[in-house]
């Protein structure tokens, strides 16, 4: 899986779970709280995205990535080559 493809499947889920938010409009160098995301949004859409990307990813190395594209990044990390 590709970081194109891990970003895809975020902005969707973001699309889903955030109001008046389109994925074609979502920028992964923003915040999600760019968005208008509140924290129990930011960890909806993280596990869901964790879910739908069948990973696993400790809280931990989540707690200081700074926008959407860090997040991918770092769900990158735990995908299969």
């Amino acid at each position: 899986m590709t970081k194109d493809e891990i970003i895809e499947v975020i902005k969707v889920v973001i699309e889903d779970n955030l109001d008046d938010v389109s994925a074609g409009d979502i920028d992964p160098r923003k915040s999600m709280k760019d968005y208008g995301a509140n924290s129990l949004d930011m960890i909806e859409v993280v596990s869901c995205s964790m879910r739908e990307l069948n990973i696993k990813v400790p809280r931990a190395e989540l707690a200081e990535l700074q926008n959407i594209e860090a997040l991918a990044d770092k769900f990158l990390e735990y995908t299969d080559a």
